[in-house]
């Protein structure tokens, strides 16, 4: 070793040797009482709770800067139903020390075990995990909300650097959740290790939920090193994780890339052989509240004035990327449903535009394909459109896959949808709406509680066709035609809706104003029995009200073209089929002919 090398190395070693004794000094002079004061005023100025630290505290030095706590507690939001928002049994904090000398906070480590975490949501839709202080009273709400409104778009690309942790290790959590007026949902976290390596960041995360075992596992590129190099250089983030839910895994490979100041791109894949979506499915609707009630969740249909929500759908949720999702799942289900096979399709983000492209898949012997997008979800009034087909499957498949204890037999079906429209509510996209939607059903039998099932609208119209219906366990469907188009919101039926059973031939006209919800329907029915008393009522029953609402009524004009002598009360009543003439029998009535359409004129393409 030459002479400079070796200047080198005692000097280097005499400013180590130094710092550690300075660190070393300033210390061991920090009285732990002092230091837990200090913390609990940190996060009480941070988030206006109060952090309590009933057991020891304790500073380390080497290998790392670390503290450790016991039976540490963050105080809960006033109006919550328990004292604590959060318990930890053991802290164990790996500070590391140069990002200090630039204000930042950055962890090594942290260790917890013996977590406990109870989220709620108060009636205004607020989360008690939310420590945004309020809007101060002096005039400046208007400045804050443009300010936040400046943040948030000028924070699109590159969001606020965060606090980072190279790893987190968690053991015997349980995490607790209750949204206003509803039960609580309880998740036990067994374990939860997040380790970063060299290169690499190694996940396994184990959970338990309801029924569902739940388990994630495998490697990403070096979260930590990623979020330092977020928003100042490219990333290049490979992805392999496996989701394992009672026992069925679902594999998730592919890449995520970010250059700074653009937004992130990404490639991955989806694969499966059998996968169930049921506990995901719960965990998006957590997420998708974002601490609000789920839009129509705990309201009453006495406050509600329309069918159609005018909650604000949840756009904001969509992330804004550059990437394609590849979907290739053999078999998909939901509890207690008809699995859907051979998923497949692509995904594509495109800024503020998403697609859903060439989205193919089989319910039972019935194969169904799809095209949708969302354009500019995060403006003001986002344009959606929606296309497919389905066929080659039944009512009863199909119901058997919405709700198996309804009897439906046979019944070939088939759909198209071809429908555009705008808006950030059901209500906005129903009310603008253009397009149109045609189901047709063959023959097949149809139990009560299909009916039952169907709504009020449906319950009101059979009833008001057949009020004898519930005399009879099922009814004898011979065939059904749906075609409803759509212009700004308004639905035309011109004789477009028919229903042929055993007894009667069924044919609907009139209008829907999807606006307001009004409905204007005359219903034509034509009993098929003979059991006829000269009267005919084909045309006096008409559907009125608003489809939240719907009222069977009599259609005056029908009353007066029919001239007959017959007690309007026996209408209202409900007796309206039996009295069908011999003339009505001899009428040939062809009401599913009438009203199907082209399939190709809905859906170019479709048979």
């Amino acid at each position: 070793m030459n002479k400079s090398h070796k200047i080198f190395l005692v000097v280097a070693a005499t400013v180590f040797g130094i710092g550690a004794v300075g660190i070393w000094y300033v210390a061991s002079g920090i009285d732990p009482a002092r230091l837990t004061q200090l913390l609990s005023s940190s996060v009480k100025e941070a988030t206006g709770r109060d952090l309590r630290i009933a057991g020891p505290v304790s500073l380390k030095l080497f290998p790392a800067l670390g503290i450790t706590a016991e039976q540490v507690s963050l105080s809960n939001a006033s109006w919550a139903d328990k004292t604590d928002m959060l318990t930890v049994r053991h802290v164990e904090l790996d500070i590391e020390v140069l990002p200090l000398l630039k204000k930042e906070i950055a962890f090594n480590a942290i260790n917890l075990s013996g977590v406990e975490a109870h989220l709620q949501t108060n009636q205004s839709g607020d989360g008690n995990w939310d420590f945004t202080p309020p809007v101060s009273l002096g005039g400046s709400a208007g400045n804050s909300t443009q300010s936040a409104a400046n943040s948030s778009s000028s924070d699109q690309v590159d969001p606020v650097d965060p606090v980072r942790i190279r790893s987190l290790n968690m053991t015997d959590a349980n995490l607790s959740y209750q949204s206003f007026g509803s039960d609580r949902t309880l998740i036990a976290i067994p374990k939860l290790s997040i380790v970063g390596r060299s290169t690499k960041t190694e996940i396994l995360a184990q959970a338990k939920y309801a029924n569902y075992q739940l388990e994630m596992k495998g490697t990403t590129g070096n979260l930590h090193d990623a979020l330092d190099d977020w928003s100042t250089n490219s990333v290049k983030m490979p992805i392999d994780l496996s989701l394992m839910v009672n026992g069925k895994v679902l594999n998730i490979n592919g890449q995520i890339d970010k250059k700074p100041k653009s937004l992130p791109t990404f490639d991955l894949h989806l694969s499966s052989k059998s996968f169930e979506l049921g506990p995901l499915a719960g965990s998006a609707a957590l997420a998708g509240s974002g601490g609000k009630q789920v839009a129509g969740s705990n309201s009453n249909k006495a406050q509600r004035k329309f069918l159609f929500g005018e909650d604000v759908l949840p756009f904001n949720l969509l992330p804004q990327a550059n990437g394609k999702l590849a979907i290739n799942i053999d078999e998909l289900s939901f509890p207690g449903r008809v699995p859907m096979t051979a998923v497949k399709g692509n995904v594509v983000f495109d800024g503020s535009n998403f697609h859903v492209n060439d989205l193919s898949f089989g319910l039972g012997k019935g194969s169904a394909q799809v095209q949708a997008s969302v354009l500019q979800f995060q403006g003001l009034n986002p344009t959606l459109s929606l296309k497919g087909t389905a066929k080659g499957f039944t009512l009863e498949q199909l119901m058997d896959a919405v709700d198996s204890g309804t009897k439906v037999k046979d019944g070939d079906a088939e759909l198209a949808v071809n429908l555009r429209s705008s808006g950030t509510s059901m209500h906005q996209l129903a009310s603008r709406a253009n397009g149109a939607i045609q189901v047709s059903i063959g023959k097949g039998s149809i139990d009560s509680q299909f009916i039952n099932k169907g709504g009020d609208l449906m319950i009101t119209v059979v009833d008001a066709i057949n009020p004898l219906r519930k005399k009879t366990d099922q009814t004898i469907l011979e065939c059904a035609v749906f075609y409803l188009p759509m212009s700004n919101g308004q639905i035309a039926l011109n004789n477009s809706i028919g229903v042929v059973t055993d007894r009667l031939d069924i044919v609907l006209s009139g209008s829907i104003d999807l606006k307001t919800e009004t409905l204007n329907v005359k219903i034509d029915p034509r009993e098929k029995s003979g059991l006829t008393t000269g009267v005919n009522l084909a045309g006096l029953v008409k559907l009125q009200g608003t489809l939240l609402n719907p009222q069977a009524g009599v259609n005056k004009e029908g009353v007066v073209n029919s001239a007959v002598s017959i007690g309007l009360g026996i209408l209202t009543g409900g007796a309206t089929i039996l009295a069908e003439n011999a003339k009505s029998l001899a009428t040939k009535s062809q009401p599913c002919k009438a009203a199907l359409h082209p399939w190709p004129d809905i859906y170019p393409g479709a048979n």
